[in-house]
């Protein structure tokens, strides 16, 4: 519900996007962004059919393993590293849950190392980790998965430089507008402060909304330690006011 009470038409236009909390696509410290950002301005459209509609998700697409990457990849054992649990909240910038979108999570194991063909770091395979995996948001706009806690690992951007902790998501929500690719970080990684990509962010204050913080509430016992991570997609719009006359005023208006 909006702050008035009233939610939106089912193909309502969503929120402009504020183009100021998003990090500048052009970014030189950021070697890859130099080649692929836009040299032009982008150009705000207004939303028609294809921006306020999306694919529809149920639960009978998604396999019973598809949010536990502890468990859909395991093959004869179980992964290297440490179990934690990684659990949060999908809203519009309204407050409003976004009920049944997609959240999709990839990763590296726990030694740095994606499971890709191209991926040639010295860090060991695991044989029984996958890394990706997906879930729906309930009612609530809730959402949770089990998984290994991934390692840093080096990459090729300055000599030296190294990725911190971090999990990729992609949301689909209930429209395209909504549509969001991003990466989780964890609490205190001291290389969160050197690296080239989260200093591409504007502030601080929105540094820390890619920091998941430990949440001893979801902690498993003797089991695994749990992560919670928010995450906020754009909002639709909403008739707050209408101008329609009660009846009260429209008998006497006729009176008159």
């Amino acid at each position: 519900m909006t702050p008035m009470g009233r939610t939106p038409d089912a193909d309502a236009e969503y929120l402009m996007r504020d183009t100021a909390s998003h990090p500048p696509a052009l970014t030189p410290a950021y070697k890859t962004s130099v080649l692929r950002s836009p040299r032009l301005a982008l150009i705000s459209l207004q939303n028609s059919l294809s921006e306020v509609t999306a694919p529809v998700f149920s639960a009978d697409e998604l396999g019973p393993l598809d949010h536990d990457l502890i468990m859909n990849a395991a093959n004869g054992g179980l992964p290297i590293g440490e179990r934690i649990v990684v659990h949060g909240y999908v809203q519009d910038q309204l407050g409003r849950p976004v009920a049944g979108a997609l959240v999709e999570v990839w990763q590296c194991n726990a030694s740095g190392r994606y499971r890709h063909r191209r991926d040639q770091y010295i860090g060991a395979l695991d044989p029984n980790f996958g890394g990706c995996g997906r879930m729906l948001t309930d009612a609530n706009g809730h959402y949770a998965c089990r998984t290994i806690r991934p390692g840093p690992y080096p990459w090729r951007n300055r000599v030296n430089d190294w990725r911190p902790a971090h999990i990729h998501y992609a949301i689909s929500g209930n429209g395209w507008a909504q549509r969001l690719i991003t990466q989780m970080y964890f609490e205190g990684d001291p290389l969160i402060a050197s690296c080239p990509i989260l200093a591409s962010v504007p502030s601080e204050d929105q540094i820390r909304g890619l920091i998941a913080l430990q949440d001893r509430s979801a902690f498993i016992q003797l089991d695994s330690r749990a992560y919670r991570f928010d995450i906020v997609l754009r909002g639709q719009r909403a008739t707050l006011f209408e101008n329609a006359v009660n009846a009260e005023n429209t008998t006497e208006g006729a009176a008159r």
